[in-house]
């Protein structure tokens, strides 16, 4: 069975409110095993023999029907999150100052173009992350990227320690 971490979008924010326990709990109704969360932010480990595709498409199906409208579910495998914790740029940055946002298919070539930075934020596009810097911490920040509206972010702590606990459950 193949390890997978689902991160989700827009849960625990804006009124939609998921406490984890619900969350392992769908995951355990889907069939997926071994499911633990981690932090209040939609971050949840699990198993299952389903493709990345499948598995992301039953969470956000189930999700929808719980909310009313699918919040958007972004999944990698314990590679997948092991290669952007250890690729991502800005090796000066505070890892809390760093997020990598999670986009459910590849960037496209010009995901940056009209990027509006007054902050002097720094992105790089990787595959299907973005990776942002924060000189100055997200939450005031000004930033337009509109390539980052259908992906979901974490800073690179939680993005470490999500690879840390799927790799201790592979």
């Amino acid at each position: 069975m193949t390890v997978y971490v689902a991160l989700l979008r827009a849960v625990n924010v804006a009124g939609t409110a998921l406490p984890m326990a619900e969350l392992k709990a769908i995951c355990e109704d889907l069939g997926f095993e071994d499911g633990k969360t981690y932090i209040q932010s939609g971050n949840v480990l699990f198993r299952s023999d389903d493709s990345e595709a499948a598995v992301a498409a039953k969470l956000d199906d189930a999700l929808g029907r719980k909310f009313g409208k699918r919040p958007g579910v972004m999944v990698r495998t314990t590679e997948e999150l092991e290669a952007a914790a250890a690729n991502a740029p800005f090796p000066d940055a505070k890892p809390n100052f760093l997020l990598v946002y999670f986009l459910p298919e590849k960037a496209s070539t010009d995901a940056l173009k009209g990027m509006v930075a007054p902050d002097g934020e720094e992105a790089v596009v990787a595959g299907r992350e973005i990776y942002v810097h924060y000189p100055n911490g997200s939450g005031r920040s000004k930033l337009k990227v509109p390539a980052l509206k259908p992906g979901t972010s974490r800073n690179l702590n939680t993005v470490r320690k999500l690879a840390e606990l799927a790799r201790a459950m592979e």
